[in-house]
């Protein structure tokens, strides 16, 4: 997969209907999706329990862009092959979630697998400095994690903006994953975001049977990321 810094918008299945995810996943795809992202939570690391590798490789199948997975759990080490397996194109752990962020995205790139770090909105970015050029992706978490839903946290525009100085030339993506909608998007995009992680701002009001509206609320996130850029 060539990079390219243009915006991608990466929805969240986690909210989706989860007794139809393979029809979900197909839908958001033929409706823009350019990623489908998958949040994997333990119950121990944040307050919510979710995917475990059998159910990432059921999904699998149905994801013909790319699978975004973000591991929310900790120790995060043992469970990277498993998840590698399973079928990620990208690994994502938190700086958080274990001793030795080095070697966790060693580990990840070990697999053959696309790395990335991930940050608690209370975390510096002086905590993956020396990791970055073991990453492809750093992700600027904009609400604490556990639950969809949530309200963005501002203090994050600055953050974004300043890993983007951070990085300079190098090829690793900027993602933002919480409270993104058409307006916050546009916040982090012209701070230097390109991947968009959305979740109720992508499913609210669709369904299978209704999938034009899961495209309408990507296209609106687009456009609001899209024109900001055009206007940075």
């Amino acid at each position: 997969m060539s990079f390219d810094r243009s915006i991608k918008i990466a929805p969240s299945i986690l909210s989706a209907d989860f007794a139809d995810f393979g029809r979900e996943i197909r839908a958001i795809e033929d409706q823009g999706a350019d990623w489908v992202h998958v949040d994997v939570m333990d119950g121990h690391f944040v307050p919510n329990l979710t995917f475990g590798p059998p159910a990432v490789k059921a999904f699998r199948p149905h994801v013909k862009t790319f699978m975004d997975v973000h591991l929310m759990i900790a120790p995060v080490d043992p469970y990277i092959e498993a998840y590698a397996e399973a079928g990620a194109d990208m690994i994502t752990a938190h700086v958080e979630a274990g001793p030795h962020i080095h070697r966790t995205l060693q580990a990840i790139r070990g697999t053959g697998k696309k790395a990335g770090v991930a940050l608690n909105p209370g975390t510096p970015l002086e905590a993956i400095e020396y990791v970055l050029d073991l990453a492809d992706m750093v992700l600027i978490m904009s609400v604490n994690p556990g639950f969809g839903g949530q309200k963005f946290i501002h203090s994050q525009v600055d953050k974004i903006a300043r890993l983007r100085g951070m990085i300079g030339d190098r090829p690793i993506h900027i993602q933002v994953d919480g409270g993104v909608d058409p307006k916050t998007a546009a916040l982090v995009a012209k701070a230097g975001a390109d991947v968009l992680v959305a979740g109720s701002a992508v499913f609210k009001g669709g369904s299978v049977d209704a999938p034009q509206v899961y495209g309408e609320n990507m296209r609106a996130i687009r456009d609001a990321a899209e024109s900001a850029l055009k206007h940075a």
